[in-house]
């Protein structure tokens, strides 16, 4: 049984619909990211799954329930985009208040503070925390109770690049115990290594679902092979543009090929034996680029549609 099922859902608030027929799913140990501008339909669709929010049209269901069943609830964990507490107690009395109110352990309050690099601070206010503590308290709140799905909207923002690094491994280590995840990020770079699969949507739409590997084939993106350190840069460049590769210059002596259709190891191949390049990378199109192709595409359609 999955986690979550979004099953033809449509969200309208009055005359405007801000989720389209969606359909959606979440695995046992599954993390799936969530994409899109602002106003995309992200947040609308945690809302739906946290029963926060009923659906207009379609159903959702939560471990196989509605998602206001309350049983449901006490499986949960939810980290909001903008977090808010109470600015005059600690760290550590906040999140023991928030263990009372979800009935979970008090001996998780010591260890949570710890995991997400909160214990030296534990006895603070919280008006002292900078934007990124209180960012880390509030995953820290939301892993009360040892949740079994995890919704986090926006979980990196305020934080810096090491605090994202030991985010990820915390979701990480989660995943590998069963936890099924939820993420919606802006931010895109990192965050491929941690999902299972990307959804990306735009104006209430689902555009592309699966996982990264399905989603490079899908929209057909190039890898990249960039090389350093070439003896006959120019001529392998000509010859190579001739045969109707993509080609730059990448540095002094260098050169980036773009290898489409599954012939990276052809072109290689090829390379090493014209030349003796000093070092080689191969760049896999990113979820960045990925995310870009779709949204330009859907833009392209919009356009089209309007004429």
């Amino acid at each position: 049984m999955n986690v979550v099922e979004i099953e033809g859902v449509s969200q309208r608030y009055g005359r405007a619909t801000v989720l389209h027929d969606l359909n959606l799913s979440l695995a046992p140990g599954e993390v799936l990211g969530l994409f899109g501008h602002n106003g995309a339909g992200k947040t609308t669709a945690m809302k739906l799954v946290l029963g926060l929010l009923r659906a207009s049209a379609g159903e959702v269901r939560v471990f196989g329930r509605a998602p206001s069943d309350p049983h449901v609830r006490r499986w949960l964990g939810y980290l909001p985009e903008n977090v808010t507490f109470y600015a005059q107690l600690s760290g550590v009395e906040t999140l023991r208040h928030f263990a009372r109110l979800k009935g979970a352990p008090m001996h998780q309050v010591d260890s949570l503070l710890d995991d997400v690099g909160l214990t030296a601070a534990a006895g603070r206010r919280v008006k002292t925390y900078s934007k990124g503590m209180r960012q880390r308290l509030g995953l820290a709140q939301a892993l009360l109770g040892e949740p079994r799905l995890l919704l986090l909207d926006e979980p990196t923002v305020g934080l810096d690049p090491f605090a994202t690094q030991d985010l990820y491994r915390l979701l990480d280590r989660l995943r590998a115990a069963g936890t099924s995840t939820i993420l919606c990020s802006h931010v895109l770079p990192g965050v491929e290594a941690h999902i299972n699969r990307a959804a990306i949507l735009t104006q209430g739409r689902l555009l592309a679902l699966g996982s990264l590997a399905q989603l490079r084939a899908e929209a057909g993106l190039p890898t990249l092979i960039r090389t350093c350190g070439l003896q006959r840069v120019e001529s392998l460049q000509q010859r190579w543009s001739a045969a109707g590769h993509v080609t730059r210059r990448w540095g002094v002596e260098g050169l980036q090929v773009a290898a489409h259709n599954g012939s990276k190891v052809q072109l290689l191949r090829q390379l090493l034996a014209e030349d003796s390049p000093s070092d080689v990378e191969i760049l896999p199109p990113s979820l960045e680029d990925i995310y870009r192709h779709y949204m330009d595409s859907a833009m392209v359609t919009a356009q089209e549609a309007a004429l």
